[in-house]
Formats: C-alpha cells, sequence, structure tokens
C-alpha cells in the first residue's frame, strides 16, 4: 500500500502504530497476493494524495470500493475514464443536473472535484472482485473512523454528505457545531427514488460554503 504524505501522514501516524492497523496492512497484503482485489494495491490511498487534509472542505462518504474490473481507483463512486458510469453514479449526475443544472459528463471520473477539496471517502477502502463487502470488519474502518474524526476536528467549516445508512452512522462523530451534515437516502437505484433525489447536496454544500467564506465547489466535470 502506498503511504500517505504531508498532513495526513502527520494527522493519521498514531493508526499506523496500533495493533488493528498492523493486523490490517499484513491481511490486506496477503490478500493481494492470492485474490483479485480492487483497487491496485498503489490506488487505495488515491483520496488522500487528490485532497491533501488542509484542503478538505467537503467530505462525501461511499460504502467500498466497486468490485467490477477497472471500476474502483481510490475515489469513492468514481471511476476512471473509459469506465461505464455505474448506477450509483448515474444517478448522483441525474441529482447534480437537476440540482445545479450540470450537464451529465460523458465519463465517471470525479478527480476534478477530490482537487477542488473534495474528499471521496469509501469507510473501506478495498474489496474482493465481485464480492461487495468482503472486507468489511477487517480493520478499515477504524482507520476511516480515525480520518472523519481529523476533519471533524478541522476549525474551518466542512461539509460532510452521508448518503446512506452506513454512512450516516458516522454522524456521531460530527462534533463540531462548525461543519454541515447532509443526510439522504444513497444514490444506488435501489434507494434513490427514497429521498435521494431532490435532496439537493451541491447547492446546499456550496451556499454553506459561500456563507462561511469558502470558495464554493465547481461542480460541472469537464467532458473529455
Amino acid at each position: 500500500m502506498a503511504g500517505l504524505t504531508g498532513q495526513w501522514e502527520q494527522a493519521l501516524s498514531e493508526e499506523f502504530t496500533k495493533d488493528y492497523y498492523k493486523k490490517l496492512f499484513n491481511y490486506i497484503r496477503e490478500e493481494y497476493s492470492k485474490e483479485t482485489i480492487y483497487p491496485k494495491s498503489g490506488d487505495i490511498f488515491n483520496a488522500f494524495h487528490l485532497t491533501p487534509l488542509e484542503k478538505v472542505k467537503v467530505v462525501i462518504l461511499g460504502q467500498d470500493p466497486y468490485h467490477n474490473p477497472g471500476q474502483a481507483h481510490g475515489l469513492c463512486f468514481s471511476v476512471k475514464p473509459g469506465v461505464e458510469a455505474p448506477p450509483s453514479l448515474v444517478n448522483i449526475y441525474k441529482e447534480l443536473q437537476d440540482d445545479i443544472g450540470c450537464s451529465i459528463p460523458n465519463h465517471g471520473y470525479l478527480n476534478e472535484w477530490a482537487e477542488q477539496g473534495v474528499l471521496l471517502l469509501n469507510t473501506v477502502l478495498t474489496v474482493q472482485a465481485h464480492k461487495p463487502m468482503s472486507h468489511r470488519g477487517v480493520g478499515w474502518e477504524q482507520f476511516t473512523d480515525a480520518v472523519i474524526r481529523k476533519v471533524n476536528e478541522i476549525e474551518r467549516p466542512v461539509v460532510f454528505i452521508l448518503w446512506g445508512k452506513p454512512a450516516q452512522q458516522k454522524e456521531s462523530m460530527l462534533t463540531n457545531p462548525k461543519h454541515l451534515i447532509l443526510k439522504a437516502p444513497h444514490p444506488s437505484p435501489l434507494s434513490a427514488y427514497r429521498g435521494f433525489f431532490g435532496s439537493k447536496p451541491f447547492s446546499q454544500a456550496n451556499d454553506f460554503l459561500v456563507k462561511n467564506g469558502s470558495e464554493p465547489v465547481q461542480w460541472q466535470i469537464t467532458n473529455i
């Protein structure tokens, strides 16, 4: 696993010395040696590489990586150019269009969001091929909980977008009154019509950021 750098490395250095993380590291290393695991090992921490701690202004919390070939690359809900947008991302784009009028891009690569300070974090960072949630309970949740707590400690206002029950279970960690918490059902086709559509997370996030003196996120993804 490629290591963290900069403020993320400093903020999470204690986690790397804990027993759970040592067990997690050894378990994941063994999994990569004998199974097909996504994303590639060098991509596991891409969300942190693209969105340094000091630049985080929005956190979008997903569950675990996509489990089909060529999809996962370390950013929740994102796929690389040339890979068909999965159904959840299609619904995210629909809500983005309805909310603030963005045109739907011709790809599903969300790096433009990440580079603007949108931390695209899954609660579990790896998965076996074709086996969703197969790495649940092996230690990733403890690590990403530590990440969430570090972002919660940031003194400038941050928006947390929690889609679905697993993400919303993290709300109890978000104790800093300076932050905004937006909750809605998951964008999956199974739940999007139960309140994800019409939740307007993108306009609400930008209104909050502007109100608190931060640059809004340019949510429009550029076509390739």
